[in-house]
């Protein structure tokens, strides 16, 4: 019974969150990346033809076509199969990666499972990865129940997601944090895929990264401030049950976090492994800026939600779009390479620049 309770939890807060990140607006308001005070120097004489640019990279031993994920959305429900569905297809087409929402409503419900299993069967040869929360990796999730998680999509490696903001403003969130980073370095020891660690929306601090790296995870999602808001998806699910204290609160929150051009210069300025940059990514030229400024792969999640609802093709031609305005940033920077681009020149202004300051 205890079990059948938490499953119809998770499944209505996974279904709520696809519904209210679709019809309400939970992006940032008074915040944003960061990302328009990085300037990428122009260069009037690029010496390459637009059809030589190469934007294929590799990571964790993994070739891409571009340097570019769908990051983690959803799972869980029966509106995320299609979703999954759609989002795996075209990340199989177009050769890129893809990250899952979290995990844990699979471990009791093979048709649960399902919803996310559908991702490797649409993506048989797509790096797909794994994703459970900090919060839960301390609240009896041993070994093998972690293993069934990678398992459940075949992943070729497994986030975990950090959002102590999102715990604390959800109605049913479970702030619980002492021991994650202890039970981090514990499953990066002691599973056989990269372990990857990201943020929700809030970024990742130099401090947190150097921790992360010390207990030995394989690369870092940064996930920061600028796009859409978790405080602010629940404050609206919040709202919606008279819970008055934390519906305001997450109006309060609602721009809390490292921005993400921030939080990039934070951890690649202190950290050695991989970084993936993304929170707010609505364009190629983001991209560009985020390679730019260090990072090994990019992501984009909201962006992609509404397309995925309708089919792959929408989903296809809206990556198609990003990675266009990606290619034509690099074109117009001289960069025929993604490591041309990441060794070209830019500069920072305004707010970034007073952040950077401080780092």
């Amino acid at each position: 019974m205890a079990i059948k309770k938490l499953k119809n939890h998770l499944e209505e807060r996974k279904r709520e969150g696809i519904e209210v990140t679709l019809k309400e607006d939970v992006q940032a308001k008074k915040s944003t990346t960061l990302l328009e005070d990085v300037i990428l120097i122009h260069n009037a004489l690029p010496e390459i033809n637009f059809d030589e640019l190469d934007i294929s990279t590799n990571f964790l031993n993994h070739k891409f076509s571009a340097p570019f994920i769908i990051d983690a959305m959803t799972g869980g429900t029966n509106e995320a199969t299609k979703i999954n569905a759609n989002l795996a297809s075209a990340a199989e087409e177009l050769g890129i990666g893809m990250g899952l929402g979290s995990q844990r409503a699979g471990l009791n419900s093979i048709n649960i499972a399902e919803t996310y299993a559908i991702a490797r069967k649409k993506a048989p040869s797509a790096f797909l990865i794994a994703n459970i929360g900090g919060a839960q990796i301390i609240d009896g999730l041993n070994l093998k129940k972690i293993k069934k998680i990678i398992e459940m999509i075949n992943a070729d490696a497994i986030a975990i997601h950090l959002n102590p903001l999102q715990e604390m403003i959800q109605p049913e969130g479970e702030p619980k944090y002492k021991g994650v980073l202890d039970k981090i370095s514990w499953i990066s020891s002691e599973i056989n895929v990269p372990v990857i660690v990201k943020e929700t929306g809030c970024g990742i601090s130099r401090e947190v990264a150097i921790k992360l790296e010390i207990a030995g995870v394989s690369a870092v999602n940064v996930a920061g401030l600028g796009g859409t808001s978790w405080a602010a998806v629940e404050h609206f699910r919040a709202k919606k049950r008279k819970i008055h204290n934390k519906a305001e609160l997450g109006k309060l929150f609602w721009d809390w976090g490292v921005p993400t051009a921030v939080s990039l210069i934070e951890t690649k300025s202190s950290i050695n492994i991989p970084i993936i940059a993304s929170g707010g990514i609505r364009t190629g030229l983001d991209i560009a800026k985020c390679i730019s400024l260090g990072a090994s792969l990019v992501g984009t999640a909201q962006p992609l939600l509404s397309p995925a609802v309708k089919s792959s093709k929408e989903v296809i031609t809206a990556i198609d779009k990003m990675l266009f305005e990606f290619k034509t940033s690099m074109f117009v920077t001289g960069s025929r390479t993604v490591r041309d681009l990441t060794n070209s020149r830019h500069t920072i202004t305004g707010k970034l620049l007073e952040w950077q300051t401080t780092i």
